[in-house]
């Protein structure tokens, strides 16, 4: 008895189309992409979730072209909307890095630099970067990651492969995402913003009626101690609204 292997070339295009998409997605993708993961736990886990979803999108996908021109521009559109969703979404991760930013220098403590779990190689204020490891921690602790994987899976429904790429589109909403994300830290930021105003308004008073007084000195101890109570008060509220922000764009992906 002889097994033919007819089928092998176009499965293998198939789940290269997959792949292709996933792939860029999850390799951009908020705490599942980032840098501290090694590149292949990554692609091995974007190699399995491809693995899962072939038998499902299997059906939705075109039959493999005679021209190799034609097998390259498939190839090169899905490479093109991975990276277009991926990116997007990735920047949603500023939200984080402009509230540390605002927070750090509204509690005096914006000298204070620690390295970036999010970026490898990048130090930040101490604030941003804890705000960025405890948003990647949440992503986990509330399962959006499983959002995530079902709006990739979804976004073959809303991008499918025979559409045109929309690269204008993709500008827009990026601009949109990036306004977006920084709307959303200076809202986490605002009780600090609020705070500094009021506290900074008190040390000048305090200045004009006692001159001969060092009020830096004497009420910086103070900004950070308060600052620190602030932030550990409001620290609840201020995550909600980036798990907010970040559910709102996963769910563009799903329709």
């Amino acid at each position: 008895m002889s097994v033919g292997l007819d089928w092998l070339p176009g499965t293998a295009y198939q789940f290269m189309l997959l792949f292709v998409r996933i792939g860029a997605i999850l390799m951009l993708m908020p705490a599942l992409g980032e840098n501290m993961i090694p590149a292949r736990l990554r692609l091995g886990f974007a190699l399995a979730f491809t693995l899962v979803v072939f038998p499902l999108l299997s059906p939705q996908l075109p039959v493999m072209p005679d021209s190799m021109m034609a097998i390259a521009g498939l190839i090169f559109h899905e490479l093109a909307v991975g990276l277009m969703l991926g990116a997007i979404v990735r920047i949603t991760v500023m939200a984080t890095t402009v509230a540390g930013a605002i927070i750090a220098f509204q509690t005096g403590l914006s000298a204070a630099m620690a390295a970036d779990p999010t970026q490898v190689g990048v130090q930040g204020a101490v604030f941003g970067s804890f705000l960025s490891f405890l948003g990647m921690t949440l992503i986990f602790a509330t399962d959006l990651h499983h959002v995530a994987l079902a709006a990739t899976y979804d976004s073959y429904a809303v991008f499918p492969l025979d559409a045109p790429l929309m690269f204008d589109d993709a500008a827009q909403l990026a601009i949109r995402t990036v306004a977006g994300a920084f709307s959303v830290g200076v809202q986490m930021a605002a009780p600090f913003i609020v705070f500094g105003l009021v506290f900074n308004l008190g040390a000048g008073i305090l200045a004009r009626l006692m001159p001969a007084m060092q009020v830096f000195f004497v009420l910086m101890p103070a900004n950070i101690i308060l600052g620190l109570v602030l932030f550990a008060v409001l620290l609840t509220m201020t995550m909600g609204w980036y798990l907010t922000f970040f559910e709102n764009h996963l769910a563009m992906w799903r329709g």
